[in-house]
């Protein structure tokens, strides 16, 4: 008769197969302080846990003594200590007294630990044995030996030894020889490979979920594999909830009916396809007799997933001091036909700026790392010396790469209306460009570890049509470390160039601007720049900003801050100085995001006024 094939966690097996050393208060519980002589270190340290849940009301005095010395032992043993001498003062009054004379430790006199099946030449398990910290002629400790059964049984779960058991697990202790003899022989059996995928409930093409998988038919079984393309569905945004894992009947067992009768679980899940004729377990078993099936380790995968919503929205009202209320709205469509193209679409507006932008994806053979994408909007801005009405339609190639670096070819059309510190023009420019960009953060909503950098280059040349020629070029990098619980630290720098001859054919979207919350905050907006012979802003050809900050917890998701910023936007590199502001802030981590309130002060503003700065969201 073949073993019954189990299927845990890891983490379950790891929990049922790893004996604590402690034991858990029980509310209740009186926990004995007792006074520990002749035991010390983490032997008087598990004494005190296994005697820490006796309840008084339920023991006579006789009693107590007896529990507590038997606990004593138990708890004693798993340092190889059986034979203890132990005596017990309970006084009426005052701390309980344990005399202990913990005699001979046991030794391993023999140490028996085998691997059978195709686990025996598998390299975690015989990593897992080669770590195995007791040998023979050792001192016995309880806890190594269980920890290798819990790691031997998890690793069989991870990677798919499903007939796996143990053949021989033993631990002979004979106290008076002060020897034990350790047996433990485990058998893996075969291990299973993946088979084919089945994927129902899906409103995608089949084929293209299919070209996710992280793992090809035949290789050997991992979850982790399944994991991860658990994972990769899931991060398309297509589907509301998904299923990965797999059918663990054999081939023989997928034709009987269940003990109790009815269908096994997955008969759901592939109720489209044909249904096979089920023949008596007799027959069956005569069959298996003559001739095991060359297919049993073969282990079919179910993939089982539900549509998200087409059409989903999204509000959102924030407040800052350099534009005061705004307003955004989003609409989402993840899917918008069976190859996975989605189509976003997003509002925003407040008082010097409104902005409406859509994104059309087409993703390709790797959905999560290639895709075509077309980009379209408007924006009008009405702020200081700056009016603008500009729209832009950019076409992209999108890739994604191993080390979360994302590189985008583009090639973007501009047409814009414009008047900057009293020059009007209007301008088509036609540019093609490259971005690199990635960004890590942990966790999300108010990290405490991450960094984001974006790279581009831009070309635009009357050859093609473009109304200016010029090279751009900009850099941004942020990061954020945290020392210990309470201390974090943010730092930022930005640099951007543009070189050209017709600057004044440059629309403001392209010029360089500096000030507000996001660069020097002791300045309004976008109020630093270089000026016409007016006295109003035109904007730079150059810019460089940074910033260093210091948060300090004060109390849970309150945290104080500190600030150094400074920056400038100029027309010819090395400025003399940058302007410069300094300031404190308060930030609250709140349900829906980071809240920032901060008072800069400017060292180099003729009106040295203070400023103040509100928002809400993440730093990048």
């Amino acid at each position: 008769m073949g073993r019954q094939r189990l299927w845990l966690s890891a983490t379950v097996i790891a929990n049922l197969l790893t004996l604590p050393l402690g034991m858990a208060v029980t509310p209740g519980a009186w926990a004995l302080d007792a006074t520990l002589e002749g035991v010390e270190g983490e032997v008087a340290g598990n004494i005190r846990a296994y005697l820490q849940n006796i309840e008084e009301d339920e023991y006579t005095q006789t009693r107590l003594e007896g529990e507590i010395r038997q606990r004593t032992r138990r708890a004693m043993r798993v340092f190889g200590y059986y034979e203890p001498d132990i005596s017990i003062e309970l006084p009426a009054e005052g701390t309980p007294r344990l005399i202990i004379e913990p005699g001979p430790q046991v030794t391993i006199e023999i140490l028996d630990i085998n691997i059978l099946g195709d686990a025996a030449q598998d390299k975690p398990f015989k990593e897992a044995l080669a770590r195995f910290p007791l040998k023979e002629g050792d001192t016995l400790r309880h806890a190594p030996w269980d920890r290798l059964r819990g790691q031997f049984s998890g690793l069989a779960i991870e990677r798919g030894y499903f007939d796996w058991g143990f053949t021989d697990r033993r631990m002979e202790v004979r106290p008076y020889l002060q020897s034990a003899r350790l047996y433990m022989g485990f058998d893996s059996g075969p291990r299973y490979r993946f088979g084919k995928t089945l994927i129902t409930g899906s409103h995608i093409q089949p084929e293209r979920l299919q070209q996710m998988r992280t793992y090809e038919v035949d290789e050997p079984y991992l979850a982790e594999s399944l994991a991860r393309f658990n994972q990769r569905l899931a991060e398309t945004g297509w589907f509301s909830s998904v299923s990965v894992k797999p059918r663990l009947e054999t081939a023989q067992e997928l034709t009987l009916a269940p003990p109790g009768g009815g269908d096994p679980w997955w008969v759901s899940a592939t109720e489209s396809q044909p249904k096979r004729p089920r023949i008596t377990s007799a027959a069956l078993a005569s069959a298996l007799s003559m001739r095991q099936s060359d297919d049993d380790t073969a282990l079919p995968i179910d993939v089982s997933v539900e549509p998200a919503n087409r059409h989903q929205f999204e509000t959102g009202i924030g407040f800052a001091t350099d534009v005061g209320p705004r307003l955004r709205f989003g609409w989402d469509q993840p899917w918008i036909n069976r190859y996975g193209h989605s189509l976003d679409h997003d509002l925003y507006l407040s008082a010097p700026e409104q902005r409406f932008t859509g994104v059309y994806d087409i993703p390709l053979e790797d959905p999560l790392r290639d895709s075509y994408r077309l980009q379209y909007g408007v924006r009008n801005v009405d702020d200081s010396d700056t009016n603008s009405l500009e729209s832009t339609v950019e076409i992209a190639r999108r890739w994604k790469f191993d080390n979360d670096w994302e590189q985008s070819l583009y090639l973007r059309t501009t047409f814009e209306d414009f008047t900057q510190g009293g020059e009007a023009d209007q301008v088509w420019i036609f540019y093609p460009g490259v971005q690199w960009s990635r960004t890590r953060t942990r966790p999300q909503r108010f990290p405490l570890w991450g960094d984001r950098q974006q790279f581009s280059v831009e070309y635009s040349d009357p050859a093609w049509g473009s109304d200016a020629q010029f090279l751009r070029l900009t850099g941004d990098s942020e990061w954020i470390r945290t020392y210990g619980d309470d201390n974090r630290f943010l730092a930022r720098v930005s640099a951007g160039a543009i070189e050209t001859r017709d600057f004044d054919k440059i629309p403001p979207s392209l010029r360089f601007f500096v000030g507000g919350d996001r660069s020097v905050r002791g300045y309004s907006y976008e109020g630093l720049s270089p000026r016409n012979a007016e006295g109003k802003l035109r904007g730079g050809q150059q810019k460089l900003t940074s910033t260093l900050e210091y948060q300090r917890r004060v109390t849970g998701a309150w945290w104080g801050a500190a600030f150094v910023d400074a920056g400038d936007a100029f027309d010819n590199w090395g400025p003399a100085d940058l302007k410069k502001s300094a300031g404190l802030g308060v930030r609250w981590v709140s349900p829906v995001g980071p809240v920032r309130l901060d008072v800069a002060h400017p060292f180099d503003d003729a009106d040295d006024n203070w400023r103040l700065h509100f928002s809400i969201g993440p730093e990048f």
